[in-house]
């Protein structure tokens, strides 16, 4: 179903690939730590220039480590702090081309430059962030969002 090298043509139709293999490795599956392995793996291995993939969930009072691929990572995040903080408390996803310019950025991993962090809803309620980090400046632009909102949409959509 899935190999690394498996994605063609342009970015958006390779997101809508993507999301395909995402749905089918969810398919059939609620369990949010079996799924968010599996995507923390499947985007980590198809995206370039990734330095850590992964989901941060909402444990009532801040963001807890959950399923990633990378460098080992920050257990906690508190609401306030760092681009994973801002996603899940404004709702937002936040796409940052630098991170180093970033008010209260986290560094866990130092060599990256660039993150996007998507908030995972479900009917208004913080279930958590998926969060993805690169060694790269400016590497997400609006395709990168779009495609991986959609992902993460998907992934909501899976615990239903």
């Amino acid at each position: 179903m899935f190999t690394a090298n498996s994605l063609t043509g342009s970015k958006p139709e390779q997101y809508a690939q993507l999301l395909e293999q995402a749905r089918g490795l969810m398919y059939g599956e609620a369990d949010r730590i079996a799924n968010a392995a599996n995507l923390s793996a499947l985007l980590f291995n198809a995206l370039p220039d990734l330095n850590w993939a992964g989901f941060y969930f909402f444990d009532g009072t801040e963001l807890v480590v959950g399923p990633f691929q990378g460098l080992p990572a920050c257990v906690r995040i508190p609401l306030s702090k760092g681009v994973c903080g801002a996603a899940a408390s404004s709702g937002q996803t936040q796409r940052v081309d630098d991170v180093h310019a970033f008010p209260g950025h986290i560094a866990c991993d130092a060599a990256s430059r660039s993150e996007i962090v998507v908030p995972l809803l479900r009917d208004g309620a913080l279930i958590g962030v998926l969060d993805i980090d690169s060694p790269l400046p400016s590497r997400f632009d609006a395709d990168d969002q779009a495609g991986i909102e959609a992902i993460a949409a998907a992934f909501i959509a899976s615990l239903a």
